[in-house]
């Protein structure tokens, strides 16, 4: 058990890689808060989890805000006692150039991808701090590195994640170890979402999963291992690092 007695609130946890990183989590020992904006998902998740014998607690609401990440260390701290771990994975695509994206798309872009890590850390730290150590693990993408026609927003929050990481890891260490990684093209809802960017979603998904050197997209469960391993003492002396795992699209 890589995590037991572990406290750890995940972020977008109601589908994707949230929610197999919640339940490899769950699956090592740890007590997590689910976090989304889908009560009916989220519920079920719970409710699923918590037949394992372990406690999940699922607490609805927009991450965009800083009141609900605030909530969320609240509800740890009333259901664990502490707060160990905090995984963030909540993301908002914002398609759209630079002059084609609304105003508000891009605000909301922003808030959802960067300023919730910014707004759950802030109230996180303090609490991680009581018990000396803790870990903090971002989930960017390699859209921090590399550039997607009609992505500006998107594009720009995930790069910017990666020089918060290291400028937390910077002022919070030894105690807290802060570290993110940048996943390539997954399988989930978001790549087809992101695929509405162009002409031919279908072919566009295929094509990428085909420039990978596997020749095929990334699952869930792979971010997974590579959360799990970073959240663990297994990690104890990584910090400040952001990893890729895109089946290797970036050495194209």
């Amino acid at each position: 058990m890589k995590l037991e007695d572990k406290s750890i609130i995940v972020t977008g946890a109601t589908s994707g890689m949230g929610m197999a990183m919640a339940e490899a989590f769950v699956r090592e020992g740890a007590s997590v808060i689910l976090s989304g904006r889908d009560p009916e998902r989220g519920l079920a998740l719970e409710k699923e989890l918590n037949l394992s014998g372990k406690k999940t607690v699922f607490v609805a609401g927009d991450i965009s805000k800083p009141q609900a990440n605030e909530q969320l260390v609240k509800e740890a701290i009333r259901n664990f006692g502490k707060l160990d771990i905090i995984v963030t994975n909540s993301g908002n695509l914002g398609i759209g150039s630079v002059t084609d994206i609304s105003l508000e798309e891009w605000d909301y872009t922003l808030a959802t991808n960067l300023n919730s890590v910014f707004y759950l850390s802030r109230f996180a730290i303090p609490e991680m701090k009581k018990t000396g150590k803790g870990v903090i693990l971002v989930n960017s993408s390699i859209a921090a590195f590399k550039s997607f026609p009609n992505h500006a927003a998107y594009c720009a929050s995930k790069a910017a994640l990666v020089a918060l990481v290291k400028e937390m890891a910077l002022d919070y260490g030894p105690e807290i170890r802060v570290n993110t990684i940048c996943p390539g093209p997954v399988d989930t809802p978001m790549i087809w979402d992101s695929a509405k960017a162009f002409q031919d979603p279908n072919t566009i998904v295929q094509q990428t999963a085909n420039n990978t050197l596997m020749k095929r997209l990334g699952k869930p469960e792979d971010i997974a291992s590579l959360a799990l391993f970073l959240v663990s003492e297994e990690a104890s002396w990584i910090t400040g690092s952001a990893f890729t795992i895109d089946g290797g699209i970036l050495t194209r």
